[in-house]
């Protein structure tokens, strides 16, 4: 040290405060460590936000960040299965014909059965274990923002949406001016049938 200090602007006291500071470290790190140990002895399964939580139970004041980097450089993080809760979504899937946008987000009608829109809603219930879900195709008028028709099925087919389509033709009074459906890009709307 003695010749390798005089060719840096580093002083001698500096040098070794930040060695004492590393070892302190060092040293918390590893008593924390053992604690950690003995958490996940008991509760394998513990991630480092509940390992932080019991540490703190028994009166051991530290920070969730500490414990997440202890334990991630010790292979202590927990490894379980996550469970990820994908969403619907009606663009996945065979791709057929797309239609043209024509309402170009003007939503804006004072005529009833003159612009109309359409999509399909996921809805789940039931427990964790025993997830259902089910589906809801509606059809709204935009002047009135009433839903004209609507079908409910437990799995999103294209019959499911034509159901509401049909009843829609049949509840469609005779107008002087065409009416648009306008629905996102799903693959029920892509197909033959609906269009």
């Amino acid at each position: 040290m003695d010749e390798i200090l005089p060719y840096t602007s580093l002083k001698r006291s500096t040098f070794y405060y930040q060695a004492q500071r590393i070892n302190r470290r060092k040293n918390k790190d590893e008593e924390l460590l053992k604690l950690i140990k003995e958490v996940k002895s008991k509760h394998p399964c513990f991630g480092y936000r509940t390992v932080t939580l019991k540490l703190r139970s028994q009166g051991i004041k530290v920070n969730h960040k500490r414990v997440s980097r202890i334990m991630r450089e010790n292979d202590l993080s927990a490894h379980m299965y996550n469970k990820q809760r994908r969403k619907y979504n009606s663009a996945l899937g065979p791709q057929g014909k797309k239609a043209k946008n024509l309402l170009h987000r003007r939503f804006d009608t004072h005529l009833p059965f003159q612009k109309m829109v359409t999509d399909v809603s996921e809805f789940r219930y039931g427990n964790k274990t025993q997830e259902e879900r089910v589906y809801l195709s509606p059809i709204k008028d935009l002047c009135t923002d009433e839903i004209v028709s609507y079908n409910i099925s437990k799995h999103p087919t294209t019959d499911f949406v034509v159901k509401p389509l049909d009843a829609l033709i049949e509840l469609r009074p005779k107008l002087n001016y065409r009416m648009t459906l306008h629905s996102d890009q799903g693959v029920q709307y892509q197909s033959v049938q609906w269009r």
